[in-house]
């Protein structure tokens, strides 16, 4: 018997409801996109997405989908090709909510749950127009006198537990233990998050927790709900250390995204697709 989980990409998708607040890594964290293409599959609606610190492809197909209702994010772009047609068509035609944010303040109010306290202060946001417009951040007068400033400001932005949070990986070993590199992020997420799923190029017949080395660069078991296998499970974007970006991919994306209607055609090919394009 298998010491955690293992599931399929639709089993995970069935974890995840209408109106869920769903954690969404960024490009260079593993992206999810067989989880992502499954998810668009089911119809879901009304997910609100908190980005650490950003989204691209994933987070414009989701909303381009109509499956969203709410985003948090530092930024949404396509990086090297441009803009988000669909997050940007959204923003301008009120379809969705936008939480303009800061990569600080997103990690620090994750934080914040991780530390089971209700809120984290922050400083740098201070003098920032999106005090303006984030009315759950308050800003008080530093309680604390060592500081030597007389009236000193800080913010305190309030703890965030995600309901659901899917990230692509590596490799789990055979304890259900996840390699994540350097991408901390991914553990922050996880420690505030309600459910963990995770999907991996492959299941491997290691044990991270034997080597110092690999132990560091893990994420525990204890906080992952359930793994599904996907080879590729990534593409169009990269994954570290195992294939690059489809640039080709990810161009013909954001041409077709420009407007709604090659955003549909577009869409109806990759979802309908028996397989993902072998990642180089």
């Amino acid at each position: 018997m298998l010491p955690f989980e293992k599931m399929s990409v639709n089993e995970i998708v069935s974890e995840v409801h209408d109106g869920a607040l769903l954690g969404v890594p960024a490009d260079y964290s593993g992206v999810p996109m067989s989880f992502t293409k499954e998810l668009i599959k089911k119809k879901i609606k009304n997910l609100k997405l908190y980005c650490l610190p950003l989204t691209t492809i994933q987070g414009d197909m989701l909303i381009g989908s109509g499956c969203v209702a709410e985003i948090e994010a530092a930024a949404v772009s396509l990086g090297e090709f441009g803009q988000a047609p669909r997050f940007q068509d959204a923003v301008i035609n009120q379809k969705i909510k936008v939480r303009d944010s800061t990569c600080p303040a997103l990690h620090a109010q994750l934080q914040a749950t991780e530390k089971s306290v209700p809120f984290m202060p922050l400083r740098g946001i201070i003098g920032s127009d999106l005090l303006k417009y984030r009315d759950d951040w308050k800003v008080i007068e530093n309680p604390m006198k060592n500081s030597g400033k007389v009236g000193e400001e800080v913010i305190l932005l309030p703890a965030v537990q995600l309901d659901v949070l899917v990230f692509h990986a590596t490799k789990a070993d055979k304890n259900g233990n996840i390699q994540i590199g350097r991408r901390r992020e991914l553990a922050t997420l996880a420690h505030a998050s309600k459910k963990v799923f995770v999907t991996v190029e492959e299941f491997t017949d290691e044990d991270f927790f034997q080597s110092e080395v690999h132990a560091s660069a893990s994420l525990p078991a204890l906080y992952v709900d359930g793994i599904a296998e996907s080879a590729n499970g990534a593409w169009p974007c990269g994954l570290t250390e195992k294939y690059s970006p489809d640039f080709d991919e990810l161009k013909t994306y954001s041409l077709a995204a420009r407007n709604q209607s090659s955003f549909d055609s577009y869409m109806k090919g990759f979802l309908n697709a028996e397989n993902l394009q072998a990642a180089q």
